[in-house]
């Protein structure tokens, strides 16, 4: 027995779907542009994955998470959260990026995009993810907490005992 479905069945299909992605493994990404283009293209993925590491940071902090506690809620080792956040030049599996959009309830197509994963097909989203990574940087002093956080590593950074923070 054969089945056999016509375009407009197919196509009924995908707008039943919305915008939801689908994909079946390496083969269903779109091209990478470093896989395949010149060092600009390279400099421009490496300019989203900074914008990427910025957005898990501030989704993170909104949120309230500690990375211990964002690696929880989305079951991902946040030893991957402190290089996505820290390292530009990491690119996370696509299981990484399900979990975050997941859990942050962004699109996953656009992340992995952020992420250098996929290509964007629109020219003004590398524009946008570098006024947002230029924009979120933060000039505020650092809280109590983060003050204290910072004097405890350093000191077992320096083998000595932590300074009180006031």
């Amino acid at each position: 027995m054969k089945l056999e479905r016509s375009k407009d069945w197919w196509m009924a299909q995908a707008r039943r779907e919305g915008g939801a992605v689908i994909g079946a493994g390496l083969l269903a990404f779109d091209p990478v542009p470093e896989e395949h283009g010149s060092g600009a293209q390279s400099a421009a993925a490496e300019e989203t994955r900074i914008a990427f590491g910025k957005f898990v940071n501030l989704m993170r902090r909104r949120r309230g998470f500690s990375i211990e506690q964002l690696a929880q809620a989305a079951d991902l080792d946040a030893s991957e959260l402190l290089v996505i956040e820290d390292h530009n030049h990491y690119v996370p599996e696509p299981r990484t990026i399900f979990k975050l959009a997941e859990t942050f309830e962004v699109s996953q197509r656009r992340l992995m995009q952020l992420a250098g994963l996929t290509a964007a097909n629109d020219a003004g989203f590398r524009q946008e993810a570098v006024r947002f990574a230029a924009r979120s940087e933060s000039v505020q002093k650092l809280t109590l907490e983060e003050s204290s956080a910072l004097e405890a590593f350093v000191a077992v950074l320096s083998d000595r005992e932590p300074k009180r923070v006031k």
